[in-house]
């Protein structure tokens, strides 16, 4: 990598933080600070979902099934699409009504504090983990790419994280993801054209490629799996703690909507943009190893990007895939200050309430830059990414979802299927391999995770309604909403609206220069990156003017 890209992988990261940093002043309370005021725009809280759910594992875990597997890794990210159209049109407004400022907070209302603490507890283990393994990617693209060590990248981009996270809330969140997707959006654009033409355009691509390198699902990665793995999907987008937030935080049921179709309709066709790349180079270097292939990506960028793109590519990758550890520190913070500090502690004042989640923030970052370290010794990313997939995601968040629409589910009834859940799942993943050479395939490792927690719900709902029980505590919950006032959009919520759409603006604007600029150093290529270039530089100022006369 040469100087000039390591120069502009430093320019983007200062951008980014520099963003971020911007709305230090704005957590004033609770709201502002984990819900953006209550009043965040569809289209920002839609981008920002899209950016949290996709930059997990995009580069690192999908790259490497799309290098091994081909068009599997499509196939996978389509679930994530239907996922979306259900979310946007039964589940997204459901969530946005209960006018919870967290998950835990409708917990507490509908199934009880003790049910609440249990999931909050088990919350935030889960979330130290899948923390873990989103900042593992990150620093495994800034190896591959520069040669340094992967540990000194975990603890590094780690503590940068953690900074601006804690600084400036939710709206640093909201703001970097939506810098992060158009820097991408723009570079994968320059990406794909000149790794098509390394291999010879289309045709040369499609006829040296592996054989059945394009069949829909594989041996490893069956219909049976993506069924399942798109139920899991619709659980973990739906019921993921982080993401409710992306629901909860825009103004009306309408509103969450349309949250859900920006997803929906994002990854209607960035799986086929995004898994191209590495894909092609399969085809040009078809040797890569285990764990090797996950650092596909970034090899076919090194391979293909003029000078100074490889720079803003790999910056641009590693803060959009650190955006899942930023939500998920946000929102677990969050869940630790409103849900389990406040009701020790109800007397705290808003101001101290936003230090302590400032605090948490910090300390889970650096509980989360400890499990990073850890995952090259639990089997590789692809592998704890999937067996995490298995055996939480429909334990934990399908029974608390379930009680958007169930009358019948109570507190002890949702407990008792998540506990039995994970307790099924860790045994058929650890003890029975050991003890009875029981062996489950990734599809019915993924079935049993999703398969489990499904029935279990069912069979209490038949029991309920046999036995006739009165459906007390959704009574209950039914009365508290009544009486709970209807919170309006407050000024300081529209003022930090224009505000995050001008510092949105200078972010686009300022990468849009950044491309620019790279055109006089490009000796090849720099028509295409002058065209995308240009665009974002337009994009960008068009939203500050936006912004600017709006706010006259």
């Amino acid at each position: 990598m040469s100087n000039i890209d390591i120069g502009v992988i430093i320019l983007f990261s200062i951008l980014v933080f520099v963003c971020g940093l911007s709305f230090s002043k704005s957590g004033k309370n609770m709201k502002s600070y984990f819900a953006a005021g209550g009043g965040l725009p569809w289209w920002m809280s839609g981008l920002s979902l899209f950016m949290s759910f996709f930059s997990a594992g995009t580069f690192v875990v999908w790259g490497a099934i799309a290098y091994s597997s081909g068009w599997v890794a499509v196939t996978i990210q389509w679930t994530m699409c239907i996922a979306g159209i259900i979310i946007a049109f039964f589940i997204a407004p459901k969530w946005q009504k209960t006018k919870a400022l967290t998950a835990a907070e409708y917990i507490t209302s509908r199934l009880g504090f003790k049910t609440q603490k249990v999931y909050t507890y088990l919350f935030l283990v889960i979330s130290i983990f899948t923390t873990g393994t989103y900042l593992y990617p990150v620093a495994k693209i800034v190896e591959v790419s520069t040669n340094i060590p992967i540990s000194t990248s975990i603890i590094f981009l780690g503590v940068i994280i953690l900074i601006y996270t804690a600084v400036g809330g939710l709206w640093a969140v909201i703001v970097t993801d939506i810098l992060q997707f158009v820097v991408l959006t723009a570079a994968v654009l320059i990406v794909v054209p000149l790794a098509l033409d390394k291999v010879g355009g289309i045709d040369g691509f499609i006829s040296k490629a592996p054989e059945n390198y394009f069949n829909l699902v594989n041996a490893e990665y069956s219909w049976e799996f993506m069924v399942a793995f798109g139920l899991y999907n619709l659980f973990f987008i739906a019921g993921h703690w982080g993401y409710i937030q992306r629901y909860t935080s825009v103004s009306s049921p309408k509103e969450a909507k349309k949250v859900g179709l920006v997803f929906a309709s994002l990854y209607t066709i960035s799986p086929i943009i995004w898994m191209l790349p590495p894909m092609i180079y399969k085809v040009l270097n078809p040797e890569l190893g285990a764990l090797a292939d996950e650092g596909a990506y970034l090899l076919i960028c090194k391979e293909v990007l003029p000078i100074g793109m490889l720079g803003l590519m790999l910056g641009g990758m590693v803060f959009a895939t650190s955006s899942s550890v930023n939500t998920t520190l946000n929102i677990s913070a969050g869940v630790f200050t409103n849900d389990i500090y406040r009701h020790l502690k109800p007397n705290t004042s808003d101001a101290n309430l936003v230090k302590i989640g400032k605090s948490t923030t910090i300390v889970l970052g650096i509980i989360t830059i400890i499990i990073a370290l850890l995952v090259p010794m639990m089997g590789g990313i692809v592998s704890v990414v999937l067996t995490l997939a298995a055996l939480t995601g429909g334990a934990m968040f399908l029974p608390p979802l379930w009680s958007l629409f169930s009358k019948q589910q109570t507190g002890n009834s949702v407990i008792m299927v998540t506990i039995t859940s994970l307790i099924i799942n860790l045994f058929f993943k650890f003890a029975a391999p050991e003890l009875f050479e029981i062996y489950l395939s990734r599809a019915n490792e993924m079935i049993l995770g999703v398969g489990g927690p499904i029935v279990l719900l069912a069979i209490y709902e038949v029991y309920a309604k046999v036995k006739k029980l009165e459906p007390t505590q959704y009574n209950q919950y039914v009365a508290k909403m009544n009486a709970k006032p209807v919170s309006n959009t407050t000024d300081d919520s529209n003022s930090q609206n224009l505000k995050g759409v001008k510092v949105i603006g200078i972010g686009i604007f300022c990468t849009g220069l950044i491309i620019v600029g790279l055109t006089f150093l490009s000796e090849t290529s720099s028509a295409i990156i002058t065209s995308i270039g240009s665009l974002v530089l337009l994009g960008g100022g068009y939203i500050v003017f936006k912004s600017i006369k709006n706010n006259k």
